[in-house]
């Protein structure tokens, strides 16, 4: 149903010119990084305020015009499409850094500041924000999808690094959440409730986030393995010795291909990890040597060391360049992208399945991992409008997502549901996917915020 003339009436008298129903701007905001797909809303709002996010919610629950809010448009399950048409709240021009409080270790930031803009702001002051899920995403993005990346196994998720969010509810009712204290025990974590929420509960205008002190010294390598098995054991071996690793990511054999391929790198075309320490010089120097001795008893050869920033920035730059290198080994192909996460102790087993499972399917796909937290990625190529290898490589999804559950683990790490990943949910939770459904329907009766994703509507 598309908006009603006196909805697009009072937001263009509030909008102006920030609001566009042309063809141009609507197709922009029905764009995917991976396969799903959806038809383009009915009209874009680039709001400059929190009062103005309230403003447009009032009138899109008045006149029950669905509310999808977008920051870069760059997460995986189609979370920011509109399958059901209405509004797509593109936050990107509230994306000021709003205060730094160095001696607090804290930051407040609009949605819209992406992760490399606040910590461009930050450089001055010694500190940083680590999470870094690859993209640029916006942070109100990063929050929304409870994102995390290559720094989650020291730094954490953003699950870990939000303190605080204001948010704007669907009747347009503004409520902050959290505290600038390092703790509480006063009520429901509301903070911890809409973090991954996907903006089916509220729409976040404002983020209170923890930084970090920059580490004195930082080293990083690559290091080439036999086999997959026991790269990823070395993995399980480096977590459980307790050494204090800040990356450690998993690459395949075609991964590495196209590397080699696109960023010109010369690694042996075969499983690698790329690893990362923070620290003292003391402790960066015995942590890497500790992980050299471990790595070589599983076979670990070939470290390729960078040390100066520019040998590491490059390294890092190749692996979050991963999913546009490995669609290049598929010209024209797209790509089924998805991740789980197991318990560290089932991380070898989990990861050797999904690659005889894609194999067996006669299917490409590249994995990955931000595997010392045990979560990896399956980025499976499938040529547009064909349907037999499309459903091949779901099928290779559910299978991954399968085992996941169970032995313990999660149908996703990071890249959240969405649309994708919707329908495994009643698998994940049970009974709770009613909780959760009770949740939506007590904040959200009308169902106009980001409606027909992540939990079931009720009523």
């Amino acid at each position: 149903m598309p908006i009603p003339a006196p909805a697009l009436e009072a937001l263009s008298a509030l909008l102006g010119a920030r609001l566009s129903t042309s063809g141009a701007d609507r197709d922009l905001h029905a764009q995917s990084e991976t396969f799903h797909r959806a038809p383009p809303p009915d009209a874009v709002a680039w709001p400059l305020s929190t009062g103005e996010v309230s403003r447009i919610a009032a009138i899109c629950r008045a006149h029950h015009v669905p509310m999808i809010g977008w920051g870069t448009g760059t997460s995986l399950e189609g979370q920011a499409l509109a399958p059901q048409g209405g509004l797509v709240i593109d936050l990107s021009k509230m994306d000021r850094v709003l205060e730094i409080r160095a001696e607090d270790m804290q930051v407040s930031v609009q949605p819209g500041c992406t992760r490399e803009a606040l910590n461009t702001e930050l450089r001055a002051t010694g500190l940083f924000f680590p999470v870094d899920p690859g993209a640029n995403a916006s942070l109100g993005g990063m929050a929304a999808t409870r994102a995390s990346g290559t720094t989650a196994v020291r730094y954490g998720t953003m699950r870990d690094n939000v303190l605080g969010l204001e948010v704007v509810l669907a009747d347009g009712q503004v409520i902050r959440t959290g505290t600038r204290a390092a703790k509480s025990s006063a009520g429901y974590d509301l903070t911890a409730l809409f973090v991954g929420s996907e903006g089916t509960l509220g729409i976040i205008t404002e983020l209170t986030l923890r930084l970090h002190g920059q580490p004195e010294e930082v080293a990083a390598a690559v290091c080439g393995f036999p086999t997959l098995e026991q790269a990823v054991e070395c993995v399980t071996a480096t977590i459980q010795s307790g050494i204090p690793m800040a990356r450690i990511e998993f690459v395949d054999a075609d991964v590495v291909r196209a590397f080699n391929n696109v960023s010109g790198a010369q690694m042996h075309e075969g499983p690698h990890l790329m690893v990362e320490f923070h620290g003292s010089p003391a402790s960066v120097k015995g942590d890497a040597e500790a992980f050299g001795a471990l790595a070589a008893e599983f076979g670990g050869t070939g470290f390729d060391w960078a040390t100066t920033p520019e040998a590491r920035a490059a390294l890092w730059k190749m692996r979050h360049n991963t999913y546009r290198s490995c669609l290049a080994l598929r010209p024209g192909a797209t790509a089924v992208v998805t991740d789980v996460c197991v318990p560290m102790s089932h991380l070898p087993a989990a990861v050797a399945a999904a690659a005889e499972d894609i194999r067996a399917e006669g299917l490409l796909g590249p994995i990955v991992g931000h595997v010392g937290d045990g979560n990896f990625h399956a980025q499976i190529l499938v040529m547009p409008g064909d349907e037999a290898e499309l459903a091949a490589a779901k099928r290779v999804a559910t299978r991954m997502a399968e085992r996941a559950i169970g032995v313990g683990g999660t149908i996703t790490g990071e890249h959240g549901v969405g649309i994708g990943k919707k329908p495994l949910m009643p698998a994940q939770h049970g009974p709770a996917i009613a909780v959760m459904a009770a949740i939506k329907q007590a904040l959200d009766p009308e169902g106009v915020l980001n409606p027909g994703k992540l939990v079931p509507q009720m009523g």
